[in-house]
């Protein structure tokens, strides 16, 4: 293996320059050291952790300098990758990614104009806005995260940005306030992630959602195993990054889906799933080079290097993941049944009607 390798290559060293040998152990040990105290995730999940968590990384600016207002994957077309994704600018592939979100929803200013629409898991408001502005001043946008944080930021820019029909509030989207059958669209940009209970978020969003609205999601999800089970290094690896960045846990596409019909209420021949991991995966190392390349948005903040080299880190291993089929990126899109009137009757035609119409 690599530390093998190096440990022969130092012994090899020892023997011919003992100082050169002994400086070539502090590193290869230090090395060592700083991915076993990596490797150890820092940030488990609990009740209030979410929160927290958002609310550290709203008011350290350092994720709003480099990711914009949206906190959620970019997009990348198959020419992009072709030619690079640093090439690309890294703020536009979000807003490229809520346009193509928009599509698979069936999301438009002329479909939806005056639509009242629930973003579950706002952020900072970033898309909230983006969609109170596409979908013009009659349509209403109501934003919900835990982060008060958020809420209180997500309102300031909402105000720069002369966006008032985009609102904001602190609500739990496992017990939402609001009454059934709200709103038209429910979005939803990777928020599952965090949620301690995947089957009442999904029940909560349908519930809110009016009959023969719309419904589209986004969700980080591991692999199918119930083929292929999880091996060890699978197990270990996910419970990092369950763990890194207060996830409970991470489910299947197939289980979203399952969930999603399991409601009863929704239109299921109209449920479409997809995995966009070719589309977003190089969000993670993009986000790394942004860093890289400009390290100002960190490097007068030397309270906060330790929690930035973590996150870059776990970029690192969440694209690996990826990468290699552990995780998938889940895009989900639906309508909700319209009820039939218990009181409808089939109309039918009867042989003399028929006669007489002949």
């Amino acid at each position: 293996g690599i530390f093998g390798g190096t440990v022969k290559t130092v012994s090899n060293l020892a023997t011919k320059n003992p100082k050169t040998a002994a400086l070539a152990t502090a590193a290869v040990a230090g090395t060592i050291g700083v991915k076993y105290i990596l490797d150890k995730p820092s940030r488990t999940y609990e009740e209030g952790s979410v929160a927290r968590e958002y609310d550290a990384w709203t008011s350290d600016g350092i994720l709003e300098y480099y990711w914009g207002e949206h906190i959620h994957l970019g997009y990348y077309s198959d020419e992009e990758l072709a030619a690079g994704y640093k090439k690309k600018n890294f703020i536009q592939a979000k807003y490229d990614f809520i346009d193509e979100m928009m599509k698979l929803g069936g999301i438009s200013a002329e479909a939806d104009k005056g639509a009242k629409v629930l973003d579950v898991g706002c952020g900072f408001g970033g898309t909230s806005r983006y969609l109170a502005k596409a979908l013009g001043p009659e349509a209403s946008v109501t934003g919900i995260t835990l982060s008060p944080n958020q809420v209180k930021r997500g309102t300031e820019l909402a105000k720069e940005q002369d966006t008032p029909n985009a609102n904001f509030m602190v609500m739990n989207a496992l017990g939402m306030d609001f009454p059934d059958n709200s709103f038209d669209i429910v979005w939803a940009c990777e928020s599952g992630e965090h949620m301690p209970d995947k089957e009442a978020y999904i029940n909560e969003m349908m519930r809110v959602l009016k009959p023969g609205g719309k419904f589209v999601m986004a969700t980080w999800c591991q692999r199918d195993d119930s083929t292929e089970p999880f091996s060890r290094k699978d197990e270990r690896d996910l419970k990092f990054l369950y763990e890194e960045w207060t996830h409970p846990y991470f489910i299947s596409i197939e289980k979203y889906a399952e969930l999603i019909q399991a409601t009863e209420i929704m239109d299921n021949s109209s449920i479409v799933t997809a995995n966009w991991v070719k589309e977003t995966i190089a969000s993670w190392r993009h986000s790394i080079w942004v860093g890289v390349y400009d390290p100002r948005g960190f490097i007068f903040k030397p309270m906060k290097y330790t929690k930035c080299v973590r996150d870059g880190y776990c970029l690192e291993r969440m694209h690996r993941a990826f990468d290699r089929g552990l995780m998938e990126y889940g895009m989900f899109a639906a309508t909700k049944a319209v009820p039939v009137p218990a009181d409808a009757t089939p109309v039918t035609t009867t042989t003399e009607e028929k006669t007489t119409e002949d």
